[in-house]
């Protein structure tokens, strides 16, 4: 870990807490996911990137994504963990103090820090995987998807300092709505994007319209799986 990527750690008391991640490992991904759905499939695992830096862009339809996103895609599976990026609110309370110790950051969507900003691209710049939900919030109606800017702009942030970062469309699907104990879930990764190299306001429009699309057909893919297709929007 960088001396730069530690500093900004420490000034947002973020960071990887080593007694109170593989305990919230084992609580989230042994017991709350295993009795709240009776299956939990992955889909297109392969076009996850198994080192370098990433940027996961998952459709947010409930609060369990942000458990089945660390099933997949963590500790376990790629050997690193998924860094969050979330909204201030949640970082409030009890939940923002587990939170602050599992590696996740908070954000002000409406005027993202400096400080926030660059430890985002100091994690990229580790080769370290980021989750951005760019859907803002959480989605539970069937709807078209709409992006904020966000996490096109973080990625051109990061392409201005060098650091090349592939994004990946990540669809979540339920069987119901909202998920209800026994139910199946299941995670689709789609195939990893690259932003285009010319860094302009309409190439991220045009890249983030993708970027929709993309997350549209692995959610998609994962609503099929578990027998929930989605209507077309």
């Amino acid at each position: 870990m960088t001396a730069a990527l530690a500093n900004r750690e420490s000034a947002l008391q973020v960071g990887i807490n080593p007694f109170w991640a593989p305990l919230a490992m084992l609580v989230t991904q042994d017991l709350a996911l295993r009795l709240q759905f009776r299956q939990r499939i992955v889909l297109q695992h392969h076009n996850l990137p198994r080192s370098g830096p990433v940027l996961l862009a998952p459709t947010h339809r409930a609060r369990w994504d942000a458990l089945m996103l660390p099933m997949a895609a963590g500790r376990r599976v790629t050997g690193r963990d998924c860094r969050f990026m979330v909204t201030t609110t949640e970082m409030g309370g009890a939940q923002g103090w587990f939170l602050q110790r599992l590696g996740c950051f908070p954000v002000d969507q409406e005027r993202p820090s400096m400080t926030t900003l660059r430890l985002a691209i100091d994690l990229l710049a580790d080769g370290q995987q980021l989750v951005v939900f760019p859907e803002g919030r959480i989605q539970r109606q069937d709807r078209a998807i709409q992006l904020h800017l966000g996490l096109v702009r973080l990625a051109q942030l990061a392409q201005r300092r060098g650091v090349q970062v592939p994004v990946i469309p990540v669809g979540l699907g339920y069987s119901q709505a909202p998920p209800r104990p026994f139910s199946r879930a299941a995670i689709c990764f789609g195939e990893p994007m690259t932003l285009p190299e010319k860094s302009s306001r309409e190439a991220g429009q045009r890249f983030t319209d993708a970027l929709a699309m993309g997350m549209h057909a692995a959610e998609q893919a994962a609503r099929e799986a578990v027998g929930r297709p989605l209507h077309c929007l």
